[in-house]
């Protein structure tokens, strides 16, 4: 059998296969189940040697290598396509009998290859034109691929970056709010204690929206769970795994008032937990070390000891433990996985990040 007619099959695979990833990538505002797609399998050959890097470095340098990642991983990827495109087209054209005219130049396949990539970023240089019908056919082809991916190119960086940018509004608001880095305990003790208001029900409610906002564009687009928050000491996963705890305190009998927010709180929080470590298909895995140890729990219930309607602490630990394992896990897996540290309990020693500069 002749090697161009399965060139010209492996060409035609090639552009569909890109075509319908770019569609589902940027088009598609639905999760993608098929484990075999391109962008899934660029994303996890290219962030494991980067986390094992990571993994490497410490301190503030860490933190500034891996926000490279998500950006730089979205360039790459765009190129990627745009390379499997031009190969695509241009085995597709040689496949056909390769019917092109060059300024007396003998045709091969790298004669192919250039006037692929020139048709696809519409160059219009003009020394390498289509003879054939059908060559003229599949060049027109291409040049309309190349300014629709263009376009799509145009419009997917704006929504990506407003979607980016909705996501650290909140988190950045939390950092008055709940101590850098943030803690369910200081967001309680935070909160206003007026009870003429309900400025717990108050923030649980933002935080519902927060979640159902986060889960819909990070399952639409789940690159932007690989951007890094602009300031130390946040993130949107610990700000995810705060409002779990502290919905999670309220529900368990910390406080009588805005159970039910709490509730409805903790239900979409979860969601987009369990959803996102899907996406990304890590396991639930119990945390390696306790996030709440027995004399950490002491020192929660003495701390919230200030509200009368805190239960005893017996029925206050087993209620909040059966919380805390619809979640943990998945959490956990997630902060493993992105390398986001997860938030503690308790309130961290010093000053909140916007009460201290670099000049100070």
């Amino acid at each position: 059998m002749s090697i161009e007619p399965v060139a010209a099959i492996l060409g035609i695979l090639l552009i569909t296969t890109v075509l319908w990833d770019a569609f589902e990538t940027v088009v598609l505002p639905r999760r993608v189940a098929r484990r075999f797609r391109l962008a899934r399998l660029f994303y996890r050959f290219t962030w494991m040697p980067w986390s094992v890097v990571a993994r490497r470095i410490s301190g503030n340098w860490r933190e500034a290598y891996l926000s490279f990642y998500g950006p730089l991983s979205l360039i790459f990827l765009l190129m990627v396509w745009a390379a499997v495109l031009i190969l695509g087209f241009a085995l597709l054209q040689w496949g056909l009998g390769s019917s092109v005219q060059t300024s007396g130049e003998t045709t091969n396949f790298g004669t192919d290859i250039y006037m692929s990539g020139t048709t696809l970023f519409t160059l219009g240089i003009g020394d390498v034109a289509p003879q054939s019908s059908l060559s003229r056919a599949i060049t027109v082809i291409e040049a309309g691929a190349g300014f629709g991916f263009l376009a799509l190119v145009i419009t997917y960086l704006p929504v990506l970056y407003q979607a980016f940018s909705r996501r650290e509004v909140n988190v950045s608001l939390l950092d008055a709010r709940a101590g850098s880095p943030p803690s369910a305990v200081e967001l309680l003790r935070r909160l206003d204690s007026n009870e003429s208001t309900d400025s717990l029900g108050e923030l649980l409610r933002e935080w519902e929206r927060w979640s159902a906002e986060l889960l819909e564009s990070h399952l639409s687009y789940p690159v932007l769970a690989l951007y890094r928050s602009q300031h130390e000491h946040q993130s949107w996963l610990a700000a995810l795994t705060t409002i779990l705890d502290v919905s999670a305190l309220v529900i368990s009998g910390v406080g009588s008032r805005s159970v039910r927010t709490a509730e409805l709180t903790f239900a979409m929080a979860r969601h987009a937990a369990v959803d996102l470590s899907q996406v990304f298909s890590t396991a639930p895995a119990a945390p390696s070390i306790d996030r709440l140890p027995s004399a950490d729990f002491a020192r929660v219930v003495e701390a919230l000891r200030n509200d009368s309607s805190v239960i005893s602490s017996e029925v206050l630990e087993d209620k909040l433990a059966a919380l805390r394992r619809m979640y943990e896990p998945h959490v956990c897996a997630l902060s493993s996985y992105l390398l986001m540290p997860l938030p503690s309990w308790l309130p961290a020693d010093g000053p909140d990040d916007w009460q201290s500069s670099p000049w100070e």
